[in-house]
């Protein structure tokens, strides 16, 4: 006789039944739960990498520069020329500074070949000029030595930057810092050696070997003092399509008409890299939910199976009085046990994967700072969404159950 329905007796009792089900055919029910694991563990690590995705590249967009807008001159073809009015000087950065209030920070580069003799070979680099607030903007990685500090730029210091490259390149032997290198006719004092922290989308004028100095020092070279390269940096991501169209306006109120400036930021590669995420990640959510409908399917099958095995058992237990109901929980109940336990299974081993990477990467300084986040959030989603298929797929073998007739079910063979 059953206990009375929808009372703790009643839910233990079909708990009870579906675990013993269950434990009398092990391999089948782990068979059974595979198809479950790999798909709930495909939403989880599918999110992680999303999430991860999205991480890495708002790290490479900031590390190029946070808030970064930057601008130069179009180069005009051969019918509209264009002037050295045209350039863009450090008095439109001043207006910049000025007329943007959004703008917290502004800096020119200009960069010219030239080349270096190093044991009577010469070879080619990039010689850039910087003004202050370069560092800001750029915020470039200092290996050894410092940055041009305030009396550097004002008082035309012959004081230089090399790119670990090209440190290595010149002084083999090591020891940049403090030595001097020459460079055209000019001997520059190395005070630091640098590199760019990451890639930097090909927005950039250094190169592997390249060599910055004050910006006033460039005249000596080109004999003029013009911005080839304008940065701006806003104060908030917000204000950078704004700052954007304010450094356009403000370029061309400053010089003739006919002048063309090209005015950029990386909301575009940002976007870009977003959809291609987004796009990436629907993909393989899809492929992730076509392994749970086979999983699925496989529970259906197998609970197909059971059912027609047990008629006999079904039929006695309905002979003695137990409702449909009771039948049909408890079949419920058998697909939620292998659908639960192989979503928490393919949970773990899914949280597990990226947990394990970040403690391996905490040995390695090189990526140290690297981290591979959870979604919790996709935690609950996985289990939810791999739960909910077993109970669907389950339900049509545990309603053919309970719907059985005593007599016929106990003459089955």
């Amino acid at each position: 006789m059953s206990a009375p329905r929808n009372t703790p007796v009643f839910w233990n009792e079909t708990w009870s039944l579906a675990w013993q089900a269950l434990r009398a055919n092990k391999l089948r029910a782990m068979l059974t739960m595979l198809g479950v694991v790999i798909g709930s563990g495909c939403i989880v690590l599918v999110v992680t990498v999303a999430l991860a995705g999205k991480q890495y590249i708002i790290g490479q967009i900031e590390g190029v520069g946070a808030n970064l807008v930057y601008a130069e001159l179009i180069l005009s073809s051969a019918s509209q020329p264009s002037a050295l009015a045209d350039q863009i000087s450090l008095d439109d950065l001043e207006a910049v500074k000025q007329r943007v209030p959004q703008v917290v920070e502004a800096a020119g580069t200009r960069n010219i070949p030239t080349s270096v003799v190093v044991s009577s070979v010469e070879h080619p680099i990039n010689l850039v000029g910087v003004t202050q607030g370069f560092q800001q903007i750029r915020n470039l990685a200092i290996e050894r030595g410092r940055y041009f500090d305030q009396d550097d730029m004002l008082s035309h210091s012959k004081v230089c930057l090399l790119t670990s490259e090209l440190a290595k390149l010149v002084f083999p032997s090591g020891g940049a810092v403090g030595n001097e290198i020459q460079v055209g006719e000019f001997h520059f004092t190395v005070i630091g050696v640098f590199h760019e922290r990451i890639a930097t989308f090909g927005q950039t004028e250094i190169t592997r070997e390249s060599m910055i100095v004050p910006f006033s020092l460039i005249k000596y070279y080109t004999g003029t003092e013009y911005v080839r390269t304008f940065y701006a940096q806003a104060d908030r991501s917000e204000d950078v399509p704004s700052v954007t169209q304010q450094i356009l306006e403000v370029l061309q109120t400053r010089h003739r008409s006919g002048a063309q400036y090209r005015v950029q930021n990386l909301t575009g590669i940002l976007e870009t890299a977003r959809n291609i995420s987004m796009a990436l990640t629907i993909i393989l959510i899809v492929i992730a939910l076509i392994a749970l409908s086979i999983s699925g399917v496989g529970i259906m099958n197998i609970m197909l199976v059971t059912v027609t095995e047990r008629t006999r058992e079904i039929g006695i237990r309905k002979a003695i009085g137990a409702p449909r109901d009771a039948i049909l929980y408890q079949f419920l109940t058998e697909a939620f046990l292998i659908s639960g336990t192989g979503a928490l299974l393919g949970i773990l081993i899914a949280v597990a994967i990226p947990l394990a990477i970040n403690v391996l990467v905490s040995f390695f300084p090189a990526v140290q700072g690297i981290s591979i986040p959870v979604s919790w959030i996709s935690v609950v989603l996985a289990f939810v969404v791999s739960c909910s298929t077993g109970l669907l797929f389950g339900y049509l073998p545990a309603n053919r159950a309970a719907r059985l007739h005593p007599t016929e079910a106990l003459r089955y063979e």
